[in-house]
């Protein structure tokens, strides 16, 4: 039983449906092709507006192309310290920006507030400081928290104040939607998010995602960093039929939902044993535990999957579930867990 990651997770079968589809003849190549024609077109009606949509493989290009899209060399994007743009891209935000500068907040349960935001703003006008350009917020968060439509709002407000783009990294963005049970255009446009690194992969996806702009004026030379940096695929149609079919009868929420419930399965069988205390709530579908030690390498020794958070001699684990969770792994684990805790 593997919570180690939603990454660990195979295809959803109508995605593997839809790039076998898509394998039958020939096609027009770069993005010229009728799948991601129609791609576009189904953004566009579930975000309620004209969108600029570009597919790429993975969550990084999607973020570092926004961001450098949104940001100059001298800028600083203001995000969480655990933000994934922060501790696991190798520096990418910064190289495909030219070399702007990420700025670190903390923040409880992996969010950032606006008052934070703004004690950490200045420097603006100082031509010996870099300047403050964008705010990055991860939606579900690293805490596996969710921003509501008026939390962005209130940090949307800072941005406009300060002339500041706002980009979402969306790598669990269907997470945070199914939970939330609200419009994607209410997590997003509405609530004062400019960019959208819409995520696919970890919740049924082979390996897609979308850098989406809300304002397609804003995106004229996405297009242009896209193919600089290596990241237009000349048969982008595998791309967007991933997509494609992830949207289509909804089922990009369908696999949220059942990520999300067994999250909640997990987080409170847990809760309700002795020595374990969940470090974060459980809103989408990560769960951070802390047990005692002996707990943990019992569990390992048993064949487990999972990740200790914050290092190899943590006592906090991170549990991820997925689209293809089942749930007698939950009732199990939970169960293993349970024995050790109640162990004599």
């Amino acid at each position: 039983m593997d919570f180690r990651s939603d990454n660990t997770s195979g295809v959803a079968p109508a995605i593997m449906a839809a790039l076998a589809s898509a394998n039958q003849g020939t096609a027009s190549s770069y993005g010229a092709d009728e799948i991601t024609a129609r791609l576009i077109k189904r953004f566009a009606e579930l975000f309620e507006r004209e969108v600029a949509v570009l597919p790429v493989a993975t969550g990084t290009a999607a973020n570092v192309l926004a961001l450098a899209a949104l940001t100059p060399p001298w800028g600083v994007v203001y995000c969480h310290a655990d933000a994934h743009i922060a501790t696991d891209e190798c520096g990418a935000p910064e190289f495909y920006s030219g070399g702007a500068q990420l700025a670190r907040m903390p923040g409880e349960h992996g969010k950032i507030t606006p008052d934070t935001i703004e004690a950490h703003i200045g420097g603006a006008g100082i031509v010996h400081h870099c300047q403050p350009a964008a705010i990055s917020l991860s939606q579900s968060t690293e805490a596996g928290t969710i921003y509501t439509p008026r939390e962005i709002a209130a940090i949307a407000a800072v941005a406009r104040r300060h002339k500041l783009a706002l980009h979402a990294d969306g790598a669990r963005f269907a997470n945070a939607v199914a939970a939330l049970g609200c419009a994607p255009a209410d997590l997003t446009w509405r609530a004062g998010v400019d960019a959208l690194s819409f995520g696919a992969t970890k919740n049924g996806a082979m390996a897609a995602e979308a850098v989406i702009f809300f304002d397609p004026a804003r995106a004229a030379e996405l297009g242009y960093r896209r193919k600089r940096g290596g990241h237009l695929l000349s048969k982008l149609r595998f791309l967007s039929a991933q997509l494609d079919a992830y949207l289509v009868e909804d089922l990009w929420l369908a696999n949220a939902r059942h990520a999300n419930r067994m999250a909640a399965k997990l987080g409170a069988g847990l809760a309700a044993l002795p020595s374990a205390r969940l470090r974060h709530p459980v809103e989408a579908n990560e769960v951070f535990v802390e047990l005692p030690e002996a707990a943990i390498c019992t569990l390992a020794a048993q064949g487990f999957g999972f990740h200790r958070w914050g290092g190899e001699n943590a006592t906090c684990l991170r549990l991820v579930t997925s689209f293809a969770t089942r749930e007698d792994a939950v009732e199990q684990f939970v169960a293993a867990v349970g024995r050790q805790l109640t162990r004599p």
